[in-house]
């Protein structure tokens, strides 16, 4: 009887580790970011691997200020349509989270937040490259020149 829950704690172990890189794996396909009321992300560079068929992205803003007066969000694109795309957001303005409707150049993005909330988004990665060149800003206006970094894929 004492063998027998030996051999089959010994074995729930094993299974469990066995399991534990595929665990690994799906965690790496979930990243989390703050921005703050300084206009600054945590992280200047998120990483997936290649094996992520999909990722979800939590940002948390961790300042106290009012979505309206220091919102953020985070807006994923190729890096050569950095700028671009937080500048053509500005007419679209609060109403659109700075994002023109249906703008191509957007992988991902999230709404809004304002201090003390947080939002997800989860988007496939069947359009990314292992390798490309990705950079993800913040839309809000006057932000991008700040809130920005490289998002590697690969």
């Amino acid at each position: 009887m004492v063998f027998s829950r030996i051999a089959l704690g010994t074995l729930a172990l094993a299974a469990g580790l066995a399991l534990a890189p595929h665990a690994r794996a799906a965690d790496a396909c979930q990243l989390e970011i703050s921005g703050n009321d300084q206009m600054q992300f945590d992280k200047h560079e998120l990483s997936v691997p290649a094996t992520c068929k999909e990722v979800t992205l939590t940002l948390h803003h961790t300042g106290k200020l009012p979505k309206e007066a220091m919102g953020h969000d985070w807006v994923l694109m190729s890096t050569s349509d950095l700028g671009a795309v937080a500048q053509s957001g500005l007419s679209a303005g609060a109403s659109k989270d700075y994002l023109e409707p249906g703008d191509k150049r957007v992988i991902a993005h999230t709404k809004v937040v304002g201090g003390g909330e947080s939002t997800s988004v989860t988007f496939s990665t069947a359009s990314m490259k292992p390798g490309g060149d990705y950079s993800y800003e913040c839309t809000f206006p006057g932000h991008s020149a700040l809130m920005k970094g490289k998002f590697k894929f690969g």
